[in-house]
């Protein structure tokens, strides 16, 4: 259901809204023409949308006693609420007050505001009543064995709720047969509202506090009565049209391109946790990982013009952003010389892994040091870490000819990285290539393949006979700067 108005708005930003129903279908309802007809849609009504969405939810019908099991329910409003931020909802409104048990779990997933009932609610009675005034709440055995109401309120007011008795009747007057939730807004099910109402005043209470977005529905006849009762529902909808509803900040998610190779990348996401200051599971980063080993050679396309891998690349990069990752990690630094294809058709930043490194040499090092390149004939030929070290003023040295084809053996060969060793005939092979490009003057040197960190360390200080270079894993550069970028505000 949609609400969509065509009259010109007053200059204000559009506010879209999503309304989370079938957690109770009538007091959804209620809460949809409360809001089209509230004061501010109707002096600016070209500024608001109003998306209602309603699916079945198998275990509405079920009461809410204090033992309620929630897990459906949690992923039910989940799902709802997915689908409101990809529809591109600013805010989203969720009518009921069991949902708000876990509202906070269910913010915590997404990157769009849950609006919080609770909040409004409290805004309200604060507004209203003064502080230490007794307070009687119509809710659910579930909802008021949760606490809800003592941690929005139980600091500045006396909250009570109705006797055993009533509370049980009230239970089935809002969620038996012929009751309230089906409908039935009178009778036997209004009265039982009604003396729960009694029952809270015999406490003191001396305003009524709606626990039940279904009060809504009876809240003038009992009003009429001369309850001081407050329509939730009401409230509900002047703060959803009165909130900016800035959009929440959800947890910073790490996107890593993986399988360029397995090995590399697990290394990787191990190097990510390892520089992570955390000191519980809660502070470590999320990563979302799509482990994808049929992404083609980037070597072989480079080399020998084999098939293009920038599609497959491209793809997992787009299916990694629909997932919410807020930066993309690609631990192959063959495939960098792809990325410029591929970054200005996303929307989040592929962190480059060559010019971090690069970055970090010159800062670690200094300016304009002679820099031995370790990695496959791909990266070498194309360039991508020579026009980065160029910006940067640093010099690249490569092996020659022979030497290249060794750490060419060593990461591909039957015994090399990539079949799995980490010892043996592989390591002698890029040993032997280092010491080569230290004779030629290098001073530091970059293991520019994501398998060869498996077999030599970052910041080893490499020595053979009279000379002396220290290895850079672009990999550790990388995780080091994926840490940084999720703890910047």
């Amino acid at each position: 259901m949609k609400s969509k108005s065509k009259s010109a708005n007053k200059g204000s930003l559009v506010r879209k809204l999503g309304i989370v129903g079938g957690l109770g279908s009538l007091a959804g309802g209620d809460l949809f023409y409360k809001l089209v007809r509230s004061r501010a849609v109707l002096e600016d009504q070209g500024r608001y949308h109003f998306l209602f969405e309603q699916h079945p939810f198998k275990d509405v019908l079920l009461p809410l006693d204090k033992d309620a099991h929630m897990t459906s329910r949690k992923f039910y409003v989940f799902q709802v609420c997915k689908s409101f931020e990809e529809s591109g909802v600013d805010a989203v409104m969720l009518p009921c007050f069991a949902s708000h048990t876990f509202r906070a779990e269910i913010q915590e997933e997404l990157g769009i505001p849950v609006l919080d009932m609770m909040q409004a609610l409290a805004r309200y009675i604060r507004h209203v009543a003064r502080p230490g005034t007794t307070l009687g709440v119509i809710a659910s055995d579930f909802v008021a064995h949760s606490g809800l109401f003592e941690r929005y309120l139980g600091k500045d007011f006396r909250i009570v709720y109705p006797d055993p008795e009533a509370q049980s009747v009230l239970m089935n007057a809002m969620y038996g047969v012929n009751g309230i939730k089906d409908g039935h807004l009178d009778g036997v099910p209004l009265e039982s509202v009604y003396q729960a109402c009694l029952s809270l005043q015999t406490q003191g209470a001396t305003l009524v506090v709606p626990g039940m977005t279904e009060l809504s529905l009876v809240c003038s006849d009992l009003q009429r009565r001369g309850v001081s009762v407050l329509d939730i529902n009401e409230i509900h909808a002047n703060f959803a049209t009165q909130e900016q509803g800035q959009p929440a900040q959800p947890p910073f998610k790490l996107g890593i391109v993986g399988g360029v190779g397995p090995a590399a990348t697990v290394d990787f996401m191990g190097k990510v946790v390892a520089h992570t200051p955390a000191g519980k599971d809660q502070e470590h980063i999320k990563m979302v990982v799509e482990q994808n080993p049929q992404i083609p050679d980037r070597t072989a396309s480079l080399l020998r013009d084999e098939t293009d891998p920038t599609m497959a690349l491209y793809a997992t990069c787009k299916r990694l952003e629909s997932a919410g990752a807020n930066a993309i990690a690609i631990p192959c630094n063959t495939a960098h010389a792809f990325v410029e294809r591929i970054q200005p058709h996303l929307r989040v930043p592929i962190v480059n892994m060559l010019s971090e490194t690069v970055e970090w040499i010159v800062q670690t090092y200094g300016p304009g040091k002679s820099v031995g390149l370790l990695a496959t004939s791909g990266t070498v030929q194309s360039r991508v870490y020579h026009e980065a070290a160029r910006r940067a003023a640093l010099r690249i040295i490569t092996p020659g000819f022979d030497y290249q084809n060794m750490v060419m053996e060593a990461i591909y060969g039957e015994r090399g990285i990539k079949a799995g060793f980490t010892e043996g005939l592989c390591r002698e092979q890029l040993l032997l290539a280092a010491e080569h490009l230290c004779k030629q003057g290098a001073e530091v040197l970059i293991l520019g393949c994501t398998e060869l960190p498996l077999v030599l360390a970052h910041s080893e200080v490499f020595q053979i006979n009279q000379h002396n270079a220290t290895l850079v894993d672009p990999t550790t550069i990388l995780a080091m700067r994926c840490v940084e970028l999720a703890g910047a505000p």
